[in-house]
C-alpha cells in the first residue's frame, strides 16, 4: 500500500464548490472539538482523490494521517490500519493494557493470543483520541475498496463510536455498496457540470476545438475529470467534425483501453518494470529496484514511463491513477505476472517480511509446490495469531491450490474452510468443504468437516436446519475427540433451544438424549462438562429429576472464577438459572457475561449478553439500568454488522406500558424470528405482549398472548413466566377453570425449584383463586417471600394485586397502603402501565395521586444513565470507556451533559441523584 494515492499533479481542482464547502466544514468542526465522519463515493476518476488533496491542504495546524488502498491479490491483516496509525504509535503505551496488547499483537509488534477485532477497534479509537488530544486529527483514507478487510472493519467500528473527539475520518471509495459503512454520512460524486467540464477540457487540448466535438466529448465522458483528461487524446477533431458516435461502453473500460494503448507503445523493458510495480502493493521503491535488477532490467527503463506521466518513482512508487495500475496488471500475460512475482519474492528479505515473500512465491508458482504451500500455511498461522481471520483464510485457500499431495490438500482445505467460516464467508466455506470432503481425509478430519458444515448452516439460518447437522457431527466426533464432541453437543443443544417450537426433528429433548447416550457425559471437570450434564438431564429426565444436577452446576459455576474461555457457555448457564427461578445465579451469570464480553472485546457476543442482563434488571425493578443496556445494543450491532432479536427492547417497552412502541417491536420481532426459525424469540415476543396487556388491564388480550408464550414448555424460563401471566389474566377475565389448571402446572415447577422467587409467584397465583382467608394469607406469603429476593418487579405486582383484592373486599384502608406502595415502586422503576393501573384503583379508594413529573434522572438518555451509574461507582473515564467501547473524551462529554441535567458539579454527587438500586 502506498501512503498517498496516485493522482495527476498537473491539473488543479475545478468546480466542486458544494463538495469543497462540505469538506472545509469538517475541518472547522474538528477545530471546534467535534467528531466528523464522511464516506465519499464515486466512480474511478470522478475526483475523490482530488477532494482529499483539497482537504489535506486545509488541515493546517492539525495532525494529518493518510492511507490508501492498492489493488492487490491478498489481505495482510491490519496492513491498512498499520499504515494509518504507524506515525502515531508513540501514545500506544498510554492505552489500557488489554487495548495496548491487542493493537501491538495485530501489528505484529509482539506475540500474544489472537485479539478480537473489536478490541482492536477500541484500542484504535483510544489511540486516535490520544493523538487528537494535542490538536485535531484529520484521517484521509483513499481507495477503501482495496483495503484489507480487517482494517476496514476496525475503522468502520471507530467511525460509529466517534462523538466528542476532534477527529475527522474521510473514506473515499467506489460506488459499490459496502455494508461496513452503511448508515454513515455520505457524499456521492457525480461528473462535473458542463461549464467546469468544458474549462477542464480546454486546459487539456491546446488550441481551438470544434464546438460540436467539445460538446460531444463532455457528453461522452459524463463530466468525469479523469476521462476528460485522458480520452481526448484518442480523438481527432479534424476527422470527427462533431459527429463521432459515442462509445456505449462504461467510461472505466474506455479509460483502460486508452491506458492499454499507451502501455503497449512503451519499450519492452519499461513494460516489465511497470508490471513489477503493479503487483508490488507497498510502493517500496527500493524493493522495486532490487527486483528490476534481478531481472536484468536497466534502471533507465523507467524513464519512458516517467516521461509519459504514467508513473513517478522517488522514495515511493506512484502510478498516475489506480486504474492505470490495474490496466498494467490486466495487460500482462500470466507468464509476465509470474515473472514479476518471482522477482519480488527473491528481492524480499525472508527474515524481515516472510508473509509477503510467501505470497509472491505463491503467485509466481506455475504448478503445485509443497514448499510454497507450507510457507503459506506458516503465514496463515501468523495471520491468525494477529487476529487476521480474512488473511488466514486467503493464505490457506491459496495453499490448497498449490498442495500436490491429495490428503494434505484436503487437510488444508478443511483448515481454510474453518477460517472462511470464522471470517463470515459461508459460500466460500462450502466450496472449500467440497474440496476437503472429496479428499482422502482421516476419520477425525471427516468428522471435523461435518462440524464445519453444520456450523456454517447455523450461521446462515440461526438454527432451523443446523440442529440435525450439529447432532450428526457430535456423534461422529465422540470416538475421535471427546472434548470437541462435548462442545458440539452443547452447540446442538443451544441451536435446538434457539429453534424451540420451530425446531422440528430433532428437537432439544432428542438432542439431549443423544448427548447423554454418548461417552462425553462421563467427563467431570470443566464448566462445559457440567453444563452439558445439567442440560441433558433437564431435557431428557424432566424438570423434577434434573433439579439436583442443575443446582450443582450453577453452584459450581457461580463459586468459581469465570474467565474468557467460558464466555460461550454463559448464555446457556444464565438461561438455565432463570429456568429454575434461581435469581442470584441468574444475576451473577448475566453480569459476568456482560463483563467478560466487554473485557475481551467480544462485540459479537456482547449484544446477547446485554439482552440477557437487561431482562435481569427489569425483574429487579431497575428500569433505568435496563434502558441503558437496551440503548447500547443498536450501537454495538451497528458496529459489528451482527443481528440479534430485540428481546430486551421489547420487554422494556412492554414494562413501561408504551403500547405503540411495544406492539411495533413485538410485531417486527415475531416476523424476524419466525423467518429465521428462532422459536425462543416467539415465546419472548408473546410474553412481552402479555406483560404489556396486563399493565394496561386488557385481560383477554393478555391471556391470549400468555397462552402462546407458555405453549412450548421445553423452552427455558419464559413459558414459566408466562404461566404466571396466564393465571392473572385468566382470573381477571373470569376464566377460573383455566386459571386453576395453569396454577396446578406452575405449582409443580415452583415446588421443585423451592426458591422464594418461585414460591412467591406461585403464592400470588394461588391468592388470586382462593377464598377470603386463604387468599389473604397467600398474598402475604407472596409479598413476604418476594421481599427476600432481588425481584422487586414481582414484589410490586404482588402488592398491586393484593391492593386490588383488598379494595374488592371493602378493606379500603389496607388497600390504600398496598396500592400506594405498589404505585411508588412502579413509578420508581418506570413501569408506567402498572403505575397507572395502581393509580386507578387508588382513586376508587379515595386517594388522588398525581402522575409524577419526570425527575432529573429520568431525562437522561440510556447511555447517559449508564455512564452516570458507572461514574458514581467510582470508575474513571478510561475505565468507563473501556466498558462501553467509547473514548475517554466521549465519556467526559456525556458526563458534562449529565452534570448539567442533574444539577451537580462532580461525580461525587451523582449517586444522590440516581434512582436507588435493589438491595436484595
Amino acid at each position: 500500500m502506498s501512503p498517498t494515492n496516485d493522482t495527476d499533479p498537473g491539473h488543479s481542482l475545478r468546480g466542486r464548490r458544494r463538495e469543497r464547502e462540505a469538506l472545509a466544514r469538517l475541518v472547522e468542526k474538528a477545530r471546534a472539538g467535534q467528531s466528523e465522519v464522511l464516506v465519499v463515493r464515486g466512480a474511478a476518476g470522478i475526483g475523490k482523490t482530488a477532494l482529499l488533496e483539497f482537504l489535506a491542504d486545509r488541515a493546517a495546524e492539525c495532525h494529518l494521517a493518510r492511507a490508501a488502498g492498492v489493488q492487490a491479490e491478498m489481505e495482510l491483516p491490519y496492513a491498512g490500519l498499520h499504515q494509518l496509525c504507524g506515525p502515531f504509535l508513540g501514545p500506544i503505551a498510554e492505552l489500557p493494557p488489554p487495548q495496548r496488547d491487542a493493537l501491538e499483537t495485530s501489528f505484529g509488534i509482539k506475540l500474544g493470543p489472537p485479539p478480537d477485532r473489536f478490541l482492536v477497534g477500541l484500542a484504535t479509537l483510544s489511540l486516535l483520541a490520544e493523538v487528537a488530544g494535542e490538536r485535531p486529527l484529520i484521517c484521509l483514507i483513499d481507495d477503501v475498496q482495496w483495503w484489507d478487510r480487517s482494517s476496514v472493519q476496525v475503522l468502520a467500528f471507530v467511525a460509529r463510536r466517534l462523538l466528542a473527539e476532534p477527529i475527522v475520518l474521510v473514506f473515499a471509495t467506489r460506488e459499490e455498496d459496502d455494508s461496513d459503512f452503511r448508515g454513515l454520512p455520505e457524499l456521492r460524486l457525480q461528473g462535473l457540470d458542463t461549464f467546469d467540464a468544458g474549462a477542464l477540457l480546454d486546459s487539456i487540448i491546446p488550441g481551438r476545438i470544434d464546438a460540436h466535438v467539445r460538446s460531444r466529448i463532455i457528453a461522452e465522458t459524463g463530466g468525469n475529470p479523469l476521462a476528460l483528461i485522458e480520452l481526448p487524446s484518442r480523438l481527432d477533431p479534424r476527422l470527427t467534425g462533431g459527429f463521432a458516435i459515442p462509445s456505449p461502453r462504461p467510461i472505466t473500460e474506455q479509460l483502460q483501453d486508452s491506458y492499454a494503448r499507451r502501455i503497449a507503445a512503451l519499450p519492452e523493458p519499461t513494460r516489465q518494470l511497470l508490471q513489477i510495480a503493479a503487483v508490488e502493493p507497498t510502493g517500496d521503491a527500493a524493493l522495486l529496484w532490487r527486483a528490476v535488477d534481478l531481472l536484468g532490467i536497466d534502471a533507465d527503463a523507467a524513464l519512458p514511463a516517467e516521461s509519459a506521466g504514467l508513473i513517478s518513482i522517488g522514495n515511493r512508487v506512484r502510478f498516475r491513477h489506480p486504474l492505470l495500475r490495474a490496466t498494467v496488471h490486466a495487460a500482462a500475460t500470466a507468464q509476465d505476472r509470474q515473472r514479476a512475482h518471482q522477482a519480488l519474492a527473491e528481492a524480499i528479505d525472508a527474515d524481515l517480511d516472510p508473509d509477503r515473500r510467501a505470497w509472491h512465491r505463491a503467485l509466481a508458482a506455475r504448478t503445485a509446490d509443497e514448499e510454497v504451500a507450507a510457507e503459506l500455511q506458516s503465514s496463515a498461522d501468523r495471520a491468525r495469531q494477529r487476529g487476521g481471520v480474512a488473511a488466514e483464510a486467503a493464505l490457506l485457500e491459496r495453499a490448497v491450490q498449490l498442495t500436490p499431495e491429495p490428503r494434505r490438500r484436503g487437510e488444508r482445505a478443511l483448515a481454510a474452510a474453518g477460517a472462511k467460516l470464522r471470517a463470515g464467508a459461508v459460500d466460500e466455506t462450502l466450496s472449500l468443504l467440497a474440496i476437503a470432503e472429496t479428499s482422502p481425509l482421516s476419520d477425525s478430519d471427516r468428522a471435523k468437516a461435518a462440524l464445519v458444515r453444520a456450523q456454517s448452516r447455523f450461521v446462515a439460518d440461526r438454527g432451523r436446519d443446523a440442529v440435525p447437522l450439529l447432532l450428526q457431527a457430535a456423534r461422529r466426533l465422540e470416538p475421535i475427540d471427546p472434548r470437541l464432541a462435548m462442545d458440539t453437543f452443547l452447540e446442538a443443544i443451544s441451536a435446538a433451544m434457539f429453534a424451540g417450537r420451530l425446531a422440528g426433528s430433532p428437537n432439544v429433548a432428542q438432542v439431549a438424549r443423544d448427548a447423554r447416550s454418548g461417552t462425553v457425559s462421563r467427563s467431570r471437570d470443566s464448566l462445559g462438562d457440567q453444563l452439558l450434564r445439567a442440560l441433558t438431564a433437564r431435557f431428557s429426565d424432566g424438570y423434577r429429576a434434573s433439579i439436583d444436577s442443575v443446582r450443582a452446576m450453577l453452584q459450581a459455576i457461580c463459586d468459581g472464577e469465570l474467565t474468557a474461555g467460558q464466555l460461550r457457555y454463559l448464555w446457556l448457564a444464565a438461561a438455565t438459572a432463570a429456568d429454575v427461578w434461581d435469581g442470584e445465579s441468574w444475576q451473577r451469570l448475566a453480569t459476568e457475561h456482560v463483563r467478560i464480553a466487554r473485557e475481551t472485546g467480544s462485540l459479537t457476543e456482547l449484544p446477547l449478553a446485554l439482552n440477557s442482563r437487561a431482562v435481569v434488571h427489569l425483574f429487579a425493578g431497575e428500569g433505568d439500568a435496563a434502558a441503558s443496556l437496551v440503548a447500547e445494543i443498536p450501537n454495538v450491532t451497528a458496529s459489528t454488522g451482527t443481528h440479534v432479536a430485540a428481546y430486551a427492547a421489547m420487554a422494556l417497552a412492554a414494562w413501561r406500558g408504551d403500547a405503540g412502541s411495544a406492539r411495533t417491536l413485538i410485531e417486527t420481532n415475531l416476523a424476524d424470528v419466525r423467518a429465521r426459525g428462532e422459536g425462543v424469540g416467539v415465546a419472548m415476543s408473546y410474553w412481552a405482549e402479555a406483560l404489556l396487556e396486563l399493565g394496561l388491564g386488557n385481560y383477554e388480550a393478555a391471556l391470549s398472548a400468555a397462552t402462546d408464550a407458555a405453549s412450548y414448555p421445553d423452552e427455558l424460563a419464559v413459558p414459566k413466566w408466562a404461566m404466571s401471566e396466564m393465571i392473572e389474566a385468566a382470573a381477571g377475565a373470569g376464566h377460573r377453570d383455566l386459571a386453576f389448571e395453569v396454577l396446578e402446572r406452575l405449582a409443580e415447577f415452583a415446588t421443585v425449584s423451592g426458591t422464594d422467587w418461585a414460591l412467591g409467584v406461585e403464592a400470588r397465583g394461588r391468592a388470586l383463586l382462593a377464598g377470603d382467608s386463604a387468599a389473604d394469607n397467600a398474598f402475604r406469603e407472596s409479598i413476604g417471600r418476594l421481599g427476600t429476593t432481588r425481584m422487586v418487579a414481582e414484589l410490586a405486582r404482588s402488592r398491586l394485586l393484593y391492593g386490588e383484592w383488598l379494595h374488592r373486599g371493602g378493606r379500603r384502608a389496607e388497600a390504600r397502603t398496598e396500592l400506594t406502595t405498589a404505585h411508588e415502586l412502579f413509578t420508581t422503576m418506570g413501569a408506567v402501565g402498572f403505575a397507572q393501573r395502581a393509580r386507578r384503583t387508588l382513586r376508587a379508594v379515595g386517594v388522588t395521586v398525581q402522575a409524577q413529573s419526570l425527575d432529573a434522572a429520568a431525562t437522561l438518555t440510556g447511555q447517559e444513565a449508564q455512564i452516570a451509574r458507572l461514574a458514581s461507582d467510582g470508575l474513571t473515564n478510561p475505565e468507563i470507556g473501556a466498558q462501553l467501547f467509547l473514548s475517554p473524551h466521549t465519556v467526559e462529554w456525556h458526563l458534562r451533559k449529565v452534570y448539567n441535567k442533574l444539577g451537580v458539579r462532580s461525580r461525587k454527587r451523582l449517586a444522590d441523584k440516581l434512582p436507588a438500586r435493589s438491595t436484595n
